[in-house]
Order: structure tokens, then sequence, then C-alpha cells
């Protein structure tokens, strides 16, 4: 679990990342999202709504080190652009923000932010769309194409196949996704129906829609990619959630 919180959250020091930490991602996300409704309703008490959500959306950026927001902004500018594969992957790995980056950054969060605004604090919501983001995460990495052939820093989960350890280190099986989504089904489910699971969904798909994106135009996941599908599936789920239900 340390080597997941690590990997995800400024917070645990940085670890070497292992198969084994996949299988910590949801809960991990879980206990994110649970520390962050903890804050939004606490800060819901002290300032307006609008306050309190411009507060959570700091403090997410500062517990993830800007890990996620950085992965969207690199992603935008590779995927959305005309460019080839090779020059996209090239693009996601300069440290320049584009105009296609920066955009899609704004939007992003000003879609967090108008939506937590317009809802009352809702822990268990924040923390079935946390679990779930890192959930599909964590299979992603497990399952998918990984698009660079010079590996990268997501390379490290994923068990090289000549490994003779490789049978009991392999990655987190699809139930275990499965049960991780059930989980915040049931998490958004005691928070409102049908709002909360549908909120759930919505996200989910969100995230396979980024992946697909990558597969589509430069033949599998990064790092990045994670990053960016993660929080444009919190921010589709928080929009849901805030839908007039």
């Amino acid at each position: 679990m340390r080597e997941a919180l690590g990997f995800l959250t400024s917070l645990g020091g940085s670890r070497q990342a292992t198969p084994e930490a996949l299988a910590w991602f949801g809960p991990v996300g879980a206990l994110l999202g649970l520390a962050l409704g903890g804050l939004w309703w606490g800060a819901a008490q002290l300032w307006p709504r609008p306050v309190a959500a411009a507060v959570v959306v700091a403090a997410d950026l500062g517990l993830t080190g800007l890990l996620h927001l950085d992965g969207l902004v690199d992603s935008a500018d590779g995927l959305l652009p005309h460019l080839s594969t090779e020059r996209r992957l090239a693009v996601m790995r300069e440290p320049d923000a584009g105009a296609f980056g920066v955009g899609v950054a704004v939007a992003t969060l000003l879609v967090r932010w108008s939506a937590l605004a317009s809802l009352r604090p809702a822990p268990l919501l924040i923390a079935a769309l946390w679990c779930v983001s890192r959930a599909a995460m964590a299979v992603t990495a497990a399952r998918v194409r990984y698009a660079r052939v010079d590996g990268g820093i997501v390379s490290s989960f994923r068990p090289a196949a000549s490994d003779p350890g490789t049978t009991r280190r392999a990655p987190p099986p699809w139930w275990l996704f499965v049960a991780m989504l059930g989980g915040s089904l049931a998490l958004a489910a005691r928070w409102s129906m049908p709002g909360g699971p549908v909120s759930v969904l919505a996200g989910t798909i969100a995230f396979g829609a980024v992946v697909w994106l990558a597969l589509r135009r430069i033949g599998g996941f990064t790092g990045d990619v994670l990053g960016a599908a993660g929080l444009v599936a919190e921010s589709v789920g928080l929009l849901a959630a805030a839908a007039r239900w």
C-alpha cells in the first residue's frame, strides 16, 4: 500500500513501483477521496460553497503533487493536435505546455470547481469517484499495451515476461476492478439515487474514452494518459452528480 500511496500522492515518500502496488490503487483512491470529502465538509462550515469548492480543488492538486494535472496537460498536447505517432509521444515527453494542454487543464479545473460548488459536501461521492478512477488506472496499467518502446515510469508496474517470478507477481485481475467498481457504486448510492451510481458509471466511461483515444493515436497508454484519464473520469463524474436529478 505504501508503494501505491507514494506513487499516487505526495505522501508516503518516493518508492519503487512494483506490480503488487496496483492492487492498492483503488483503496488509496478511496482514502484520498474520503480525506478530501472530509475537508470539503469542514471548509463548508467556514466558507460559502464556492470557496469550499476552491479549497477542495487546491487540496486535491496538492495531495496528488499535480501528477495527474501534468498528465492531462501532456496528453492534451500530444493526443489532440494532428501529429504523427512519433511526434505525439515526443510532445508528451516535453516539459512545455501548449495551447491544447492549457485549454483542457483550465476547462477541467473549472468543471471540477463549479460542480463541487453546486453540491452539498458529499464525502461518499468523492470517495467513490476517486476509488474507481484509481482502480481503472491499475487495470489499464496491467492489461493495456504500453505505448513507449523505451519504457517509462509506469512500465515498472508490469512484470517482464522473462521474470521467473511473474506468476507470483502477476498484476491484479479484472475481478478486482469489478469489485472496486461495485464498492464505488455502493458508496455513491448511499449518497444519492440515481445520481450517485450514474456519476460513477459516467466517470468510468469517460476514463475508457481517454484510453481508447490513446490507443487510436499512439497505440497504447503512457503514464500521462493514466493521469489524464483519471482526472477526466473524476471531473465527468462530478459533472454528472451536479445534474438536476
